[in-house]
């Protein structure tokens, strides 16, 4: 089976002595995983980077075999922000909540477009809170919507946060992830606060059911909000 197709990267590891194993992001086949030989070269390890965007050339015997990868490199994400610890935080994070949460060999147009969106938009000042909205969509194309917009009414002025049951749990949500608008005022507890929200509604419905491992990489981005 043949077929090349961009993407992006999600993770990868070390596979025998020159070889990496890499989880990958297509705008066709969805998320994959395949080998690259030769992926501990130097000229390859330099753009093996998460969140790098490349180009790849795929060939596997059948569908029920591991395929190989012959990788390119379109576009450097992930060295633009080596000296910003946040928004490379942030790009860890997405790529392991996508490389969990994505199922196999199935594509998914719209997240990778958000996906692609977000990407091209963490140079912006307000990047955080296009994060945080797309961890939000992220859940709902995911399959479950929290219905936030069916809260507007309860808004008071004077308070920054509502605190809403949704499915037996309770939540403190911040006023603008109602309204669907980014804050014009913003503080880190307001951003924490947000963070928090989506990670408990994240790990109540999908991690803890499936038994899975919440990623490290988003508990460090929450926390330097502290």
């Amino acid at each position: 089976m043949i077929w090349e197709d961009e993407c992006y990267l999600l993770s990868k590891r070390k596979f025998r002595e020159n070889a990496n194993i890499i989880n990958i992001f297509t705008q066709k086949k969805g998320k994959l995983d395949g080998i690259v030989y030769g992926g501990t070269s130097r000229k390859v390890r330099n753009y093996l980077q998460i969140s790098n965007k490349l180009f790849v050339s795929h060939t596997s015997k059948n569908d029920n075999k591991i395929g190989y990868f012959k990788t390119e490199l379109i576009k450097p994400i992930s060295p633009l922000y080596f000296n910003d610890k946040e928004r490379t935080s942030a790009l860890i994070s997405i790529c392991s909540l996508l490389n969990v949460l994505l199922p196999d060999s199935q594509p998914n147009k719209k997240i990778y477009e958000s996906f692609e969106k977000l990407i091209n938009s963490i140079n912006l000042e307000n990047w955080i809170f296009l994060y945080i909205f797309f961890e939000i969509n992220l859940i709902k194309d995911l399959g479950y919507d929290t219905n936030l917009g069916e809260h507007l009414n309860k808004i008071r002025v004077e308070k920054d946060y509502l605190k809403i049951k949704i499915d037996g749990y309770i939540y403190e949500i911040p006023n603008y992830l109602i309204q669907k608008k980014i804050p014009e005022r913003f503080t880190n507890l307001l951003i924490r606060k947000s963070l928090y929200f989506s990670r408990q509604v994240m790990l109540n419905k999908f991690f803890i059911p499936n038994n899975l491992l919440f990623p490290k990489s988003r508990v460090i981005l929450e926390n330097y909000f502290n």
